[in-house]
């Protein structure tokens, strides 16, 4: 049974794969669904997702594993919170387009009655008009790559990455979503240049002996 989970750069993993050799000794590998099973004679297992999805479902389990993680790929960004965004595209971990910003939101206040009412709807009208924006430059950046792009990260809050996409002119990017939303802080540049780190990485979960 898997009893904790370590996630690690995808360009870790050959090098974790051979310390987990050198700890348990040899394994056998076997392909479970989005999964690679690793099981050592000594009874440690080790259970790899990446989090670039699906597997590809014929050849040795651990060959295609290295290749599908060591893969390049073109990837889209999306990162929105109330305080900024970003809109990218990455070719292999180098951005090559984007465009961030941040647009005023006002917080929450803790005036009652009719202020509070007021007070929310100028909230939601200018989280509507940056979620607008937003939506302005995915069309601009990512539409044009969508033939290209292998899928789209996204990060930040859930609702706004939500009412981002439910824009008509995004539609040709909701099946290459990821379906991780990544945590970020406000999405500034270097958030977004270090975004690959998460959408590459590996989820490792382990049983007791491992």
């Amino acid at each position: 049974m898997i009893s904790r989970t370590v996630t690690i750069p995808g360009v870790r993993l050959p090098a974790w794969l051979d310390g987990f050799r050198r700890r348990h000794g040899e394994f056998r590998a076997d392909r479970d669904a989005d999964k690679i099973m690793i099981t050592s004679d000594d009874g440690a297992v080790a259970a790899i997702t990446p989090h670039f999805p699906p597997l590809p479902p014929d050849g040795d389990p651990l060959a295609t594993l290295l290749t599908h993680v060591a893969a390049e790929r073109r990837v889209g960004a999306l990162l929105v919170r109330r305080s900024g965004y970003a809109v990218g595209v990455f070719a292999g971990p180098t951005l090559i387009v984007s465009k961030v910003g941040s647009r005023y939101v006002q917080g929450k206040t803790k005036a009652g009655g009719w202020s509070q009412q007021r007070f929310a709807r100028r909230r939601d009208n200018q989280a509507t008009a940056l979620y607008g924006d937003v939506a302005d430059h995915a069309d601009r950046l990512l539409i044009p790559e969508v033939g290209r792009l292998d899928t789209v990260a996204t990060g930040g809050d859930r609702a706004g990455v939500d009412a981002v996409l439910d824009d008509h002119r995004l539609a040709p990017l909701r099946p290459l979503i990821m379906p991780r939303l990544y945590p970020v802080p406000d999405p500034k540049l270097a958030v977004l240049q270090d975004l690959p780190r998460q959408f590459t990485a590996v989820e490792i979960g382990l049983n007791d002996l491992a």
